[in-house]
């Protein structure tokens, strides 16, 4: 709206209300293996990689990449976070997941050649570093390590979208919001008297977009879902009012 023997760490769960990676999953476990794939280098070694590549600050709406623009290279996120989306034939637009500092976008392809599969583009202030084609082909000759980081980070990338996929084939649309709802409130909710206070804003528009849904729809199952007293919804806030209810539909619904 991210030598040779390299050991890699744990991945990391994101601490309190600091963004995490968001994407269509079933779980919040995961959603930011991608983000520490720099951590298997030395201090020295991610300071070359980062001197290599070329600084780019955007605001918020600017693009950082394009569908359909020529594949020139990939981009770390260093601040800010850059929503991923796939726009179809008709216009209407997925979003594939929210990256956040640590992570790379731009692939899957990483040589260059071809186009971008789907666009990027600034949610908040946002500053990646760019590494171009020539310089990943570089880098991965001469460091060693930092093909294995990125072979890491390719990984991530691919459970990320089998992981979108997954949901989008098998599972109904209702299922998928009552899921989303309790990823957000996994990730950003307090618990309260048997209850998750979501304190982030998430819009109509990007609930739908992020589980293949329109608008419309979005707004209406809300409204049934607070009819119901599952969810309570104000400028602010959500707060899950029944969570042990959205996790039956999650299971039950067809």
């Amino acid at each position: 709206m991210s030598s040779v023997s390299l050991a890699f760490p744990e991945p990391r769960r994101p601490a309190p209300l600091i963004a995490s990676a968001l994407f269509l999953s079933e779980t919040v476990e995961g959603l930011d293996d991608g983000a520490g794939f720099l951590d298997g280098l030395t201090p020295a070694e991610v300071a070359r990689v980062r001197a290599a590549g070329r600084s780019v600050s955007l605001a918020p709406g600017e693009s950082v990449f394009t569908q359909g623009a020529p594949h020139e290279g990939i981009f770390l996120i260093e601040v800010g976070r850059v929503r991923v989306y796939y726009s179809g034939p008709s216009g209407r637009q997925v979003t594939l997941a929210y990256w956040t500092p640590g992570h790379f976008i731009g692939g899957p392809s990483i040589y260059g050649g071809g186009c971008h599969q789907w666009s990027g583009v600034a949610i908040e202030p946002v500053r990646v570093t760019v590494l171009s084609s020539t310089t990943l082909r570089g880098l991965i000759r001469q460091m060693p390590g930092f093909a294995l980081c990125l072979i890491a980070a390719l990984e991530a990338k691919g459970r990320c979208y089998t992981a979108m996929a997954q949901m989008l084939g098998t599972r109904s649309v209702i299922e998928r919001l009552a899921q989303l709802l309790l990823n957000l409130g996994d990730l950003y909710g307090t618990p309260e008297n048997g209850t998750v206070i979501i304190r982030r804003r998430i819009t109509h528009d990007e609930l739908a977009a992020l589980v293949g849904s329109t608008r419309q729809w979005v707004t209406m199952m809300l409204k049934r879902f607070q009819r119901d007293g599952i969810v309570s919804i104000d400028r602010a806030h959500i707060r899950l009012m029944r969570p042990a209810r959205l996790q039956e539909i999650v299971l039950t619904e067809g």
